[in-house]
């Protein structure tokens, strides 16, 4: 026991080190959104069609080199500064996905090969687009657990500055209790569960792509690291089901879905987590990889 405690210990703290620079960076983000950019900013850039406001939030998520962890923060500042809700969504799914950096990575873990960042960023675009248009029709307000709104008038650029690094500050500690709970949730079950149990049920093309999902939930990887780890199962998974892991893990993981229970109501989590769940999965065994 006193073995798998110290595994698991090792495990937690290696979710924390590799995610802590990714919520640093999205806090830092997020006081810049919410000191520097106004409403009437963001009013001109997401266009008031539904439809169109999902695709622009969508292509503006692969602009932030972010992990899932550190967008989560971004989209609730986009939220509250008058972003509607499915276009702030649609940039939370594609933002740890489609971003260069993981791109690039996946291009390196996959041997130089074009086709799995395909696949990887289409299947991404199409389901972060469904999950929006979806919450669209669904969701007319906010779903923020708590609505923050402060008026902010500062002259000088130090003080906004300084007003920046103060509630960066005040995010990051808001948010990082979410990490701290949820890197232990997924640091146990890494440590407790057995993959040879998923790996005997895999084999189907369903059960397949099913399993590395569930993987990709449990592993709780960042996205910049997750390729290395998928390309490891080439041998044993089709590629159908890898890339459901690639499009699934950056999404929707464990650490991910206490810090989404934290940011927005349980009822509107437990609806994006279906829908996330069944367009991964249906996109992934609609194509023929």
């Amino acid at each position: 026991m006193s073995q798998s405690l110290l595994q698991m210990n090792t495990i937690f703290i290696s979710i924390l080190i590799e995610a802590l620079p990714f919520i640093l960076l999205g806090v830092l983000v997020s006081g810049v959104i919410q000191i520097f950019v106004t409403e009437e900013m963001i009013a001109k850039i997401i266009p008031k069609n539904r439809i169109l406001s999902v695709i622009v939030s969508t292509l503006l998520g692969a602009l932030f080199p972010a992990c899932e962890c550190g967008i989560v923060p971004i989209a609730r500042r986009l939220i509250s500064k008058g972003v509607p809700l499915h276009a702030a969504i649609g940039f939370m799914l594609t933002g740890p996905v489609i971003n260069p950096i993981v791109l690039f990575s996946t291009f390196i873990a996959f041997g130089n090969s074009w086709k799995m960042v395909l696949y990887r960023g289409g299947i991404s675009f199409l389901v972060a687009l469904i999950v929006g248009l979806i919450i669209s029709y669904q969701f007319k307000e906010s779903q923020l657990k708590h609505e923050h709104v402060s008026h902010v008038h500062m002259d000088t650029f130090k003080s906004k500055l300084m007003a920046m690094l103060k509630h960066s500050i005040e995010e990051f500690f808001s948010v990082g209790k979410y990490l701290i709970i949820g890197a232990l949730i997924a640091a146990a079950v890494q440590t407790f569960l057995k993959t040879s149990v998923l790996l005997d049920i895999g084999q189907g093309r369903v059960s397949g792509n099913m399993v590395m999902m569930a993987m990709a939930y449990v592993l709780s990887l960042c996205s910049e690291a997750d390729a290395f780890v998928a390309s490891s199962f080439r041998s044993t998974f089709s590629t159908g089901s890898l890339v459901a892991f690639l499009v699934f893990g950056p999404m929707l993981d464990i650490k991910n879905t206490i810090m989404l229970l934290g940011t927005f109501k349980v009822k509107f989590v437990l609806y994006l987590t279906l829908y996330i769940i069944l367009s991964v999965l249906g996109l992934t065994l609609l194509f023929k990889f």
